[in-house]
């Protein structure tokens, strides 16, 4: 690695991540704030984040696009479930359209994020990887950050250890490193794991000239499924009543409003959702299917994540023989596939470690505020967009009961007051402050895997508003209403600052 001997660049507003979160948060800030210098850094060589990154089979969208597209840019597609070539095509939409795409700077990878309240900035350390492979380290510095870094490591999924791993004599892959154009034709295939990926996978590895024999999906532990039409009857029939703008805006609050009143009934009333959710299931698989053994769950709906079959394909590869589902604890592997405790032998020819993520805020950036260390697990999420004691710094941290990029619209505007709020009155540095005795508890509120693994790594959320956090948009948008300013968050000038200092010494020497 080489190091840069330039003068850092300076910007008004720096983009951490140039997937959905970082595309929503650069389209508000320059939209309303035209002159200021805004910079997106990117570690990968291109935009688009998880709907770039990820190539496994029929990779698709978990909510509807009418809510998961941007309030500010109309989702046009009848596919209302969206695979990720339709998703990532809207993203470079939005970056051109909004005058992104010359502010992204690709390969730029952040390792460190130093605050100096003397300097009112962040120091970033950048690895920039050159078209040769060359590593170079970039020093850039910024007023503000907006971190939109995702929920998990890039780098690698999540693959517990199996016993006899080494013996398979076929091909194990993760879904977060399928290779591009693999060929799985013809092949016995095994999906390990019954989340979101391989509720997915398994459909999709069944189409086409290229499809698998058989897809075995392997469960632990059943998973609830819920089927959803790929296409909006209804948004069609508003678009063309409506038009296209008016229509796409009075689609998105209908489903937001029938995604609440349905986390609320699942959530609410267990049994009543646990039963509804078995009626649907038994009419979607073929006449005596094990619904019990397969798909009952031995927790509460939405205490894990629920999956959605679009049109029910997942069940119809079912119906038709393609899939089948088993539910059983792995001894271990073997050459020729997957032993299991009931003493049942699964054939495979590939076997997919559809397991998960690990989770991980902020792209696993080193961040000091005037040389201390942050200390993410002690930390307060203020409003599920800042950090109690870290300045000039705002989080994308989505939703896990409702689409995702619905925060970042509450997120746009957030940034936006601050920002005009602290020009107004000559601020430089915005910070939270989170009350001496406040209650804290996890900030996470489903006990799914990939959570529980990393609850303990993760900053904190309070037991009051503005620190707590909502998982449901509904929820949320109730602490946003008014001004996003408060006594909580602390504005100050370098000015303010030294006579505050000055004052102290005074009185120390008196």
């Amino acid at each position: 690695m080489s190091n840069t001997a330039q003068a850092p660049e300076y910007f008004d507003v720096v983009i951490i991540g140039g997937g959905i979160s970082g595309i929503g948060a650069g389209a508000y800030i320059t939209k309303e704030f035209p002159n200021k210098s805004i910079a997106m850094l990117e570690g990968r060589d291109s935009i688009g984040g998880t709907w770039d990154l990820f190539k496994y089979p029929g990779i698709r969208s978990d909510s509807d696009l009418h809510t998961f597209a941007y309030e500010f840019k109309s989702w046009k597609d009848e596919n209302a479930i969206a695979d990720a070539p339709l998703i990532l095509n809207y993203l470079k939409e939005t970056a051109d359209e909004y005058g992104l795409t010359d502010r992204i700077r690709y390969r730029h990878k952040v390792v460190s994020a130093a605050w100096s309240s003397d300097d009112a900035q962040w120091l970033l350390s950048v690895d920039v990887t050159e078209a040769d492979g060359t590593v170079r380290r970039e020093i850039i510095k910024a007023g503000w950050v907006f971190g939109a870094t995702g929920y998990y490591k890039y780098e690698e999924g999540f693959t517990p250890e199996f016993a006899g791993r080494e013996d398979f004599q076929g091909d194990i892959i993760h879904p977060q490193h399928w290779p591009e154009g693999y060929d799985y034709s013809g092949k016995k295939v095994v999906v390990i794991g019954s989340g979101a990926t391989a509720i997915t996978l398994i459909p999709s590895m069944l189409k086409g000239e290229g499809a698998a024999k058989h897809v075995t999906m392997l469960q632990r532990t059943p998973t609830y499924i819920l089927t959803l039409p790929r296409v909006d009857a209804l948004n069609l029939k508003l678009t063309r009543l409506l038009g296209e703008r008016a229509g796409y805006l009075a689609t998105r609050w209908k489903n937001i409003f029938m995604d609440a009143a349905v986390v609320a009934f699942l959530t609410k009333l267990p049994k009543t959702a646990r039963k509804y959710i078995r009626s649907v299931n038994v009419k979607e698989l073929p006449a005596g299917f094990d619904v019990d053994k397969h798909f009952n769950p031995p927790y509460n709906p939405w205490e894990q994540r629920l999956c959605l079959a679009p049109d029910g394909d997942f069940f119809k590869s079912i119906r038709d023989g393609g899939a089948s589902v088993v539910t059983d604890k792995i001894v271990r592997f073997t050459r020729t596939g997957i032993e299991l405790e009931s003493g049942e032998h699964l054939e495979a020819d590939v076997i997919v470690t559809a397991t998960g993520l690990n989770l991980r805020l902020f792209g696993g950036i080193d961040l000091t505020v005037d040389g201390r260390p942050v200390d993410l697990p002690k930390s307060v999420v203020y409003r599920g967009m800042m950090l109690s004691g870290v300045p000039n710094w705002m989080n994308a941290i989505g939703y896990t009961k409702s689409s995702w990029t619905l925060k970042i619209a509450l997120l746009g505007k957030s940034i936006i007051e601050i920002l005009r709020h602290m020009d107004t009155h000559g601020y430089d540095t915005a910070v939270p402050h989170a009350p001496a005795g406040v209650g804290t508890r996890s900030m996470l509120d489903l006990n799914s895997g990939y959570m529980q693994r990393s609850k303990d790594d993760l900053p904190r959320q309070g037991d009051s508003v503005p620190w707590k956090m909502e998982n449901v948009f509904m929820d949320d948008r109730k602490m946003y209403r008014g001004s996003v300013i408060d006594d909580n968050l602390k504005f100050s000038s370098r000015l303010e600052r030294e006579l505050g200092a000055r004052s102290v010494v005074e009185e120390a020497r008196a």
